[in-house]
């Protein structure tokens, strides 16, 4: 890539003296893809070229005037505001992420941590750790018992190990705050390449952290001898043994349990499917020298429920999806690879093209502001200043706000109805919670729940009864209603402490949570008191009829008070106007990214550089070539004047012409057909360095796909293979 990006002048000859090849230049590819249809009839033929439509791409297209780069260019302020709002609010989804990875580890670290000391205890019991024998030249002589290992196996329950590399080091950081001597073994280093050595060249390095020429278990034991170091024990964990070559695998635990007696070492061995992979990993005799406890991380699916209510059913967190991008990240998650990792890469390009196609998406921090502090300075933070008359009429514009609002279009209107969106948002976000609470009893998982609730309602059931519950929410919640009526008095009696928490905030639905509360004890109560061993006989049946009774009115009048919340707080949050600032819905946008055709939006990119990249030396709204532009943009350009073929002569001819111009005579004049005779070069621009910059940027066009190399029949032509859309 030509490094002329963003300056008025190519770089002299003598500035590219140092230049090698090793000096790569990135390419950046910014786009905005959008949907766009293949020209099949090319395939019904053998050896025809294949086409690639692209008239619906024109950017006179209606559905690519709203997201067109051009909008951005003449709004550059907001774009600033709206790129801000993105970095803040994608780095508070992070820390969010991250809060509930760790809450849901933290458990499990502790139970893991008590268990290695517990073990660790065993161990120094023996009597067989002191420093004379970790110093000791010659192995000691004990039973086969003593020469166990004590090895934690972890279940990932994870087939892919992306979303466990970063568990395993927080385990290592953890165990390591609590006084252990911690080494994290990658199944990497446990190759037949690199032998035994290379495990226990990488233990070394992380424990004793020297310069030593050998690398073997007497330099462990030396180091553990210290006064410094004597007295922990000594954690070795591997990530993925699946993933490590066996006999290397069972050579390194022969060598541990031989130095075990001397230095008290623990292993933990992450391990995705069952612990029957162990066996097909290591032979009986390996199998022999440990001593195994089992542990499990959560599942996917648990870390992918916490993820889901700390993020979605949060309203401060000023971004949500609709019911289309949900249900395809749904889809997406379960169908690709089933990671976390895969699902917050897809979230995180939904929260970009959400922040990069609204206009008035940077105004989403009005959810991390109180209910009083409601006006918008767009220059600075300090309150006070109105919104434009420009965005407040864009903002009434939305196709949510063209029906039910009133006639006055003011600011304080529009404040208004943000400060009811939010706290709509809140009740919302309440009701969902309340209902994963009932679906944990039959394991629903929390994404399902939240595209079923986010559904958007038929017209003919928004005013449905409370018996019934509207078509297009009818699965996943009406089950849950039916489950409280089933659930015995102690399930429901944690159900309700948790529904207390979930209504902290609205205290007219915590107040008939406390009611269900003291209720559901006073049938307890009640039947504590009935319930007496001498009653039991067919007269005193009554009693335990009425105790049956009892509960099944609780039961039922907690399923009435949860319809009722359904039917009065959980609206679709794509129902209530100006949820476009804060919703993201182009779910084309998001298919189009993360499964789109990439030689199709490279075309586009190229096509639409300038408008993308915005060079201070290019003129404003001109579509003429200049020589600041990038080599590989100004080639592509220039071959869109050609049919199929291009002709390698007059191509370079063209572009050399492009460069050798000044730049106000290529402002000024549009392009045209070069003539025959090449003006002479520049003095900053030499023929050699022109040639090379002309071969470097057909290469790119090549490896981007857009080009076919000429071929013996046609030796000084390319062929073009994305055609339809002249630039």
């Amino acid at each position: 890539m030509t490094p002329t990006l963003g300056t008025s002048n190519p770089p002299s000859p003598r500035d590219a003296e140092g230049i090698t090849d090793g000096d790569l230049q990135p390419f950046f590819v910014l786009h905005k893809p959008e949907l766009c249809k293949v020209d099949a009839g090319g395939s019904k033929r053998g050896k025809a070229r294949r086409k690639i439509d692209l008239h619906q791409l024109s950017p006179n297209s209606r559905e690519t005037a709203g997201a067109s780069p051009s909008d951005a260019a003449n709004d550059p302020d907001y774009g600033e505001l709206r790129m801000a709002s993105f970095n803040a609010t994608w780095s508070e989804i992070e820390c969010t992420i991250q809060r509930c990875m760790e809450k849901m580890n933290l458990e499990l670290f502790e139970e893991v941590r008590g268990w290695t000391f517990e073990s660790f205890d065993k161990i120094i019991s023996s009597g067989l750790h002191s420093v004379s024998n970790t110093l000791s030249p010659c192995p000691l002589i004990t039973d086969g018992t003593c020469r166990q290992i004590f090895t934690a196996l972890i279940l990932t329950k994870n087939m892919e190990h992306v979303d466990d590399t970063s568990t395993f080091l927080d385990l290592g950081e953890h165990l390591v705050s609590n006084g252990c001597h911690v080494a994290n073994l990658s199944s990497s280093s446990f190759n037949a390449k690199h032998g035994v050595g290379g495990c226990l060249k990488s233990l070394l390095r992380q424990l004793v952290m020297g310069s030593s020429e050998t690398f073997g278990m007497d330099v462990l034991a030396s180091w553990y001898s210290k006064k410094e170091n004597n007295g922990k024990p000594v954690v070795l964990i591997i990530d993925n043994i699946e993933q490590c070559c066996g006999t290397i695998l069972a050579a390194f635990i022969s060598i541990v349990s031989e130095w075990v007696i001397k230095i008290p070492i623990i292993l933990f061995l992450g391990i995705a499917t069952t612990t029957d992979a162990l066996r097909c990993q290591l032979s009986s005799d390996s199998l022999k020298r440990l001593n195994c406890f089992r542990f499990s991380l959560p599942s996917p699916s648990e870390r992918m429920n916490a993820i889901v209510g700390g993020l979605f059913a949060k309203p401060n967190l000023s971004f949500a999806v609709g019911h289309d991008v949900a249900v395809f990240l749904r889809n997406y998650f379960s169908r690709h690879d089933g990671t976390i990792t895969s699902f917050v890469r897809a979230l995180k390009i939904a929260c970009a093209k959400h922040y990069s196609v609204e206009p008035l998406s940077f105004l989403s921090r009005f959810m991390h502001i109180g209910e009083t502090e409601v006006t918008f300075d767009l220059e600075s933070t300090t309150p006070g200043v109105s919104l434009p008359d420009s965005k407040l009429k864009l903002a009434f514009d939305l196709p949510s706000c063209r029906r039910g609002l009133s006639k006055e279009k003011s600011y304080s209107e529009f404040v208004q109805r943000l400060i009811e969106l939010k706290k709509l948002w809140r009740d919302w976000s309440c009701v969902l919670m309340c209902l994963f609470e009932v679906g944990k009893i039959s394991k629903m998982q929390l994404l399902d729940i939240f595209c079923e609730a986010s559904a958007p309602m038929a017209p003919d059931s928004r005013n449905s009864s409370v018996g019934t519950m509207p078509p297009a929410k009818g699965k996943l919640i009406s089950q849950a209603i039916q489950k409280v009526r089933e659930i015995s008095p102690a399930v429901l009696s944690c159900l309700l402490d948790t529904w207390a928490i979930h209504t902290a905030e609205i205290p007219e639905n915590l107040d008939k949570v406390r009611e269900l509360q003291s209720l559901l004890r006073a049938v307890d109560d009640d039947d504590c008191s009935k319930n007496q061993p001498t009653k039991i006989s067919r007269r005193a049946g009554g009693g335990f009829y009425a105790e049956i009774k009892g509960n099944v009115q609780v039961n039922e009048k907690a399923a009435l008070f949860l319809k009722q919340m359904i039917r009065e707080m959980l609206k679709p949050i794509e129902s209530i106007p100006f949820h476009e600032i804060f919703v993201f819905k182009r779910v084309d946008v998001l298919k189009a990214v993360l499964t789109g055709d990439s030689r199709k939006t490279i075309h586009l990119d190229l096509v639409r550089s300038p408008s993308f990249l915005r060079c201070h030396s290019c003129p404003s709204g001109g579509k003429a070539l200049t020589r600041c532009m990038h080599d590989t943009t100004i080639l592509y350009q220039l071959a869109q004047e050609h049919g199929d073929f291009v002709n390698l002569h007059n191509w370079y001819r063209s572009f050399s012409t492009i460069l050798t111009a000044s730049p106000a005579a290529a402002a000024s004049t549009p392009r045209r057909k070069p003539k025959a005779a090449v003006p002479p070069p520049s003095p900053d621009v030499d023929t050699a360095s022109i040639q090379a910059r002309f071969c470097r940027a057909v290469i790119e066009l090549q490896v981007a796909g857009l080009l076919r190399m000429p071929t013996k029949r046609r030796p000084d032509h390319v062929q073009r293979l994305v055609l339809g859309l002249s630039s």
